[in-house]
């Protein structure tokens, strides 16, 4: 399991990494390579000893070359979410010391701009103001599944208005994003009530995580549900679904389309502050991680865990961990 008591702070100048040289498919096109230049920090940017890193479906999609008219230039190292140590201060870093351990979304403004060196290495470099420290209570793979799933669940809720009384339907309550929103939504929004969907084997973890309602889309369809939700949030790109399941003056939000009204798409900016706004309900145990029970995945198993997060199957986050 990842540990950061072998961390050195002294940053070596190549290091291991997996990285694409074309776009396809990951299993074809990302390969492990041991000889990769480790970044080089800007001013306001930290250097991190990667101890666990996160995969998300965005991962997959920029490898196949879906971003291609804003991504950089290749080749590239994937990767968005890390957990990890401090080794290296740009000349204008003061939020992190030397040794602090942290974690974050890397690329700030979603598919744009997006990083040529990611976190699917043993160091990558973020601005400071992406990051938060890590809660004391997680370890360095569970801190590593919350960024981006967690900021874009907060996101979305505040966008979409969510307030405390009202109620809330979940599409994909049990995948890395609905997972947080059915916890964000009960615990920090103050939502009234929560219902969301899964498969069958699944709603036993709605529960547990405060949903209300369980529902299985394998025997219910949300179109038929006779309750109508103030909103929804849709987190797999079921959008036109999910305006049969809202109240008339209620509100939907989803993260891809195609988008159908009244629902809108919003795209996650990352910052730090979001993450330290949530800490005290991580801290507490109210907010928790939700790992897929098939990982984490050693370094040299990414392979394999980008296959299981391409199944859709997976409960929680699909994690790797460089350092043994």
């Amino acid at each position: 399991m990842a540990d950061a008591s072998c961390v050195s702070t002294t940053p070596p100048s190549v290091n291991k990494a997996w990285i694409y040289r074309e776009h396809g498919e990951t299993a074809h096109v990302l390969k492990f390579e041991t000889n990769v230049a480790v970044p080089q920090i800007k001013e306001d940017q930290v250097l991190i000893k990667v101890v666990a890193a996160a995969l998300n479906p965005i991962d997959a999609k920029r490898i196949l070359g879906l971003f291609r008219a804003t991504d950089t230039a290749l080749p590239t190292v994937p990767g968005f979410d890390v957990a990890g140590v401090v080794v290296k201060l740009g000349s204008k870093a003061s939020k992190f010391n030397i040794g602090d351990e942290v974690y974050g979304d890397i690329n700030e403004e979603g598919s744009i701009n997006l990083k040529k060196f990611g976190t699917l290495a043993e160091y990558t470099a973020a601005e400071e103001r992406l990051l938060a420290l890590k809660p004391t209570n997680l370890s360095f793979v569970e801190a590593a599944s919350l960024p981006m799933a967690m900021e874009t669940a907060y996101e979305g809720l505040e966008r979409v208005g969510l307030s405390a009384g009202q109620s809330i339907l979940v599409l994909g309550g049990a995948g890395g994003l609905g997972t947080h929103v059915i916890q964000l939504a009960k615990h920090v929004f103050g939502a009234s009530r929560v219902a969301a969907t899964a498969s069958t084997k699944k709603l036993d973890l709605l529960r547990s995580l405060g949903a209300d309602l369980a529902i299985d889309y394998t025997e219910e369809s949300v179109e038929d549900l006779p309750e109508k939700f103030d909103v929804v949030f849709d987190a797999v790109g079921q959008s036109d679904k999910a305006v049969q399941a809202v109240k008339e003056e209620g509100r939907v939000v989803t993260i891809f389309g195609p988008i159908t009204p009244p629902a809108f798409m919003f795209v996650l900016t990352s910052t730090g502050s979001n993450l330290e706004k949530l800490k005290p309900y991580l801290e507490s145990g109210k907010v928790k991680p939700v790992l897929d029970p098939t990982g984490p995945y050693p370094f040299s198993k990414t392979l394999e865990a980008f296959a299981h997060l391409q199944t859709s199957r997976a409960a929680g986050k699909v994690v790797v961990y460089p350092i043994p």
